[in-house]
């Protein structure tokens, strides 16, 4: 829907929107010059790395990269679609987005289906107080939950008539209910989807009920059913509870990742608000990017039997080609038995947060996995390990993150700790140990001279109108020519704002992002600079002798040469210069 508003309005918009005041609104900011700090809403820190500058309509931080304008805050900070950002912005400015008459009942249609959805969601929660919900009640008391949490996830009951939603609905919203599928007219008759079922309404950021969860209470062959795929509903895409847990804690900075219904409320029953769950496929791509638009820190928490370590590693796995820094995820593996919901009844709410607090990171996570059963004091184990691990740790983009583990992995499968360093016994040789054996020195890895210059100018981007004119004289310093032209051409003086707008330009990005990729040592600083000098001032007694040599040899004797030229010679001479 986003190409259906014009992008005037769009800027118009953008124009009239107080960044600071809308984000100031959120989260708490502190003024700083021109432009204000936080902690970054979208990843934990304890120092603020989060700016905003009002005056030029973006926020950056400078820890997790977040970077954007007031409808990509409003996006990532409440977690809703362009459209539903672009409303949002234009109700605080008094606005009316002027979609065309297509955008129109294209959104029409979709309120048309939640207000359905949302009449049905009233008729099951009366359902649950009316006398025929008794046993749902009952059952709903067994599993631990009070009114307040009954009332606050909205649950309901669907009587078991088959018949009862559709009967007791308007005209005009038996059409929409037979559209989202909650009420079926497959045999020709309408007939209600849920029947004779506790029932957990699904809701969108807005609260707006887009589908339903329901678990049987009698001997059916499904214990849950879902609502199945509409125009409101996509369930790859949809998170169960984060509506709840966004109005129980307005500034999220993790969430807790579990695999049902009644584990988020059993959670939330004992004060712990940030757990949710996904649909459909537990943790494929799409409710993974879903979860990550929200928080920048997941606890994914599974049962510890081995079909919960099965649907672990798939999370790993999807998990990983989304991984980049400032993301941090983590594995609670419960008790082999237990699930959220029995184990914090069990053990109460302050030793479950402690489990929390006590998850798996990502990295560790993935290399206890990959060398169960194996021993690397092996030779063999550690070739293995690393055949294991190698092709999951090549799915994840380019970061710190994935070189820290490829490091990680190769000290694993290097195993030097524990095999390489271990002294002969009884005066036993070890295999290779020779008096004589040649010692190897270390090759420095020379750089070519575009590369070199390359270096330099990251490390002092002052050199740039230098480089460019030694540039002009040789073609072999093209990269060196085009970094140094983009720095003059941004007025960049200082390393600091050099990588700043690296880091923050996507052009720029995109442009040098491949400038080091032949280079795989990296000299020192000194070293860099003192080789891009030598480039840049050539050793200019060489060019003396040259010039003297072709005075003498050009002509026939000192009589022949000019003033000028005679000139020349005696201060070539003379080691003066001109």
């Amino acid at each position: 829907m986003s190409g259906l508003i014009p992008q005037r309005f769009v800027e118009d918009l953008l124009d009239r929107v107080d960044l600071a005041e809308l984000i100031g609104s959120r989260i708490t900011l502190k003024k700083a010059g021109a432009s204000y700090k936080a902690r970054c809403p979208f990843h934990d820190e304890k120092t603020p790395s989060f700016n905003v500058r009002p005056d030029k309509g973006f926020y950056h931080c400078f820890g997790c990269g977040a970077h954007g304008d007031a409808i990509s805050f409003v996006r990532e900070f409440e977690g809703l679609g362009f459209t539903e950002a672009v409303e949002e912005l234009a109700r605080r400015a008094g606005l009316e987005v002027p979609y065309d008459q297509n955008a129109k009942q294209e959104i029409q249609q979709a309120r048309t289906l939640t207000d359905a959805l949302d009449y049905a969601s009233r008729l099951y929660q009366s359902a649950l107080r009316s006398p025929q919900g008794e046993f749902a009640r009952d059952y709903l008391r067994q599993r631990g939950l009070d009114d307040n949490i009954i009332q606050l996830y909205q649950l309901g009951y669907a009587p078991g008539t088959g018949t009862a939603l559709f009967d007791s609905c308007s005209k005009d919203l038996q059409g929409p209910l037979i559209e989202t599928g909650t009420v079926s007219d497959k045999y020709g008759r309408p007939r209600d989807l849920f029947r004779n079922r506790v029932m957990f309404p699904i809701r969108n950021s807005r609260g707006k009920t887009i589908a339903f969860g329901g678990r049987t209470l009698g001997d059916d062959k499904a214990k849950y059913i879902n609502s199945p795929e509409s125009d409101v509903f996509h369930k790859s895409r949809e998170i169960y509870g984060l509506y709840e847990a966004k109005q129980a804690i307005r500034q999220l900075d993790k969430l807790l990742v579990v695999e049902g219904y009644m584990d988020v409320i059993a959670l939330a029953q004992h004060d712990i608000h940030f757990a949710v769950a996904t649909l459909g496929t537990a943790t494929n791509q799409d409710s993974l990017t879903a979860l990550l638009r929200q928080v920048r820190h997941l606890v994914f928490c599974f049962d510890g039997d081995q079909a919960g370590f099965r649907a672990a590693d798939r999370a790993l796995e999807n998990a990983l080609e989304l991984m980049a820094d400032g993301l941090h995820l983590q594995f609670l593996m419960l008790p082999d038995g237990e699930d959220p919901d029995t184990l914090v009844r069990k053990e109460g709410p302050e030793a479950f947060k402690k489990r929390i607090e006590g998850a798996t990171p990502l990295s560790r996570y993935l290399f206890d996995r990959q060398s169960e059963g194996l021993d690397l004091q092996l030779p063999e184990h550690r070739g293995e390990l690393r055949a294991r691990a190698e092709p999951l740790l090549n799915k994840m983009p380019r970061s710190t993150l994935r070189d820290a583990m490829w490091h990680e992995m190769l000290r694993l499968c290097g195993g030097r700790n524990n095999w390489q360093s271990r002294q002969p016994q009884n005066g036993q040789k070890r295999f290779g140990d020779r008096r004589d054996r040649i010692q190897e020195e270390r090759i420095d890895v020379r750089l070519s001279k575009d590369s070199t210059l390359c270096l330099a100018l990251l490390e002092a981007p002052d050199m740039a109108s230098d480089v460019i004119e030694l540039a002009r004289q040789s073609r072999q310093f093209g990269q060196a020519r085009g970094f140094a032209e983009w720095i003059l051409e941004r007025q960049i003086r200082d390393r600091r704002k050099l990588v700043h707008t690296l880091a923050t330009d996507k052009q720029a990005r995109a442009r040098f992002y491949h400038l080091f990729d032949g280079i795989e040592h990296i000299p020192s600083r000194e070293s860099t600079l003192a080789g891009a000098r030598e480039l840049l001032t050539p050793d200019r007694d060489a060019a003396r002798k040259q010039r003297l040599t072709s005075l003498l040899t050009a002509k026939r004797s000192l009589a022949d040469l000019t003033p000028e030229e005679r000139q020349e010679l005696k201060a070539l001479s003379g080691h003066t210069e001109d």
